[in-house]
């Protein structure tokens, strides 16, 4: 199946490694010229040696910090000045922080939802303008399946996720009309840095496919999901396979939501 990204350029936030880097490969491999950006210096040229070494494609990599306006501005228009134009954004930048409401201090809300949520914002604000030039485009919002039912100590993550999500519909709303779209990837139980080290401090006895597959994660489909698995669903939304589809949520967790 052909998405119909070749000639288009994607920019990911927080590219470096994980799901934001295998989204990178992905959009690559599919023909979009890719740029990817992240704090760190070492870890951004490593991805973009990988990335070259899957698709044989060069990425273009940016050091930024997404919780800071001007680096948002910065980083969408050197991608677009770079590549000559502007379709595709994924908001993938984020870490976790998960706490009880009460031991969540002022500065830890603000640190999480300026990187989370003001960092979408900041970038699709600045690039939104390069997609109309474009004649559309499309703005992927990756977000955590948790913000739709947030468990105990799960803060201030599930509430900046959750405004993401709430961001997404509004968005997609304002820019239909300008043939924009913009969607949430909801990601549940995927393979990443944090669960590995979860299953190397917590069973190392196990091979991977046997923590994977431990019943007590719940997981109706039985495992936790690969990075690739979530890499191929953002990549459909921000193709044109997805042209009418706008404004809505997928789940990527294996089954293991309670909601829809």
């Amino acid at each position: 199946m052909d998405l119909g990204l070749k000639g288009k350029v994607a920019l990911v936030t927080g590219g470096s490694k994980g799901i934001g880097l295998h989204t990178a490969i992905q959009l690559a491999k599919e023909g979009a010229d890719v740029a990817i950006c992240a704090r760190n210096q070492a870890s951004l040229e490593e991805a973009a040696e990988q990335v070259n070494q899957r698709t044989g494609c060069k990425v273009y990599y940016l050091l930024a910090d997404m919780a800071k306006k001007e680096d948002c501005e910065k980083i969408v228009q050197q991608t677009a000045e770079h590549f000559g134009r502007f379709d595709i954004l994924i908001n993938n930048a984020g870490t976790s922080s998960a706490n009880p409401f009460e031991q969540v201090e002022t500065e830890l809300w603000q640190q999480d939802l300026d990187l989370k949520l003001f960092g979408a914002i900041h970038c699709s604000q600045h690039a939104i303008p390069f997609m109309r030039q474009a004649g559309g485009g499309a703005i992927v919002n990756v977000t955590a399946v948790i913000a739709k039912t947030p468990p105990a100590s799960s803060l201030p993550t599930t509430v900046s996720r959750a405004a993401g999500m709430a961001l997404t519909k509004a968005m997609s709303k304002d820019l239909g009309n300008d043939n924009i779209r913009v969607n949430t990837v909801c990601i549940g139980l995927i393979r990443s840095d944090q669960i590995e080290k979860r299953w190397k401090q917590q069973a190392p006895e196990l091979s991977w496919e046997q923590f994977s597959t431990k019943a007590e994660h719940q997981i109706p489909l039985g495992r936790i999901g690969e990075t690739e698995e979530a890499a191929k669903v953002i990549a459909f939304l921000a193709s044109d396979a997805a042209s009418y589809v706008t404004g809505t949520s997928i789940n990527i967790d294996g089954g293991v939501s309670g909601v829809l």
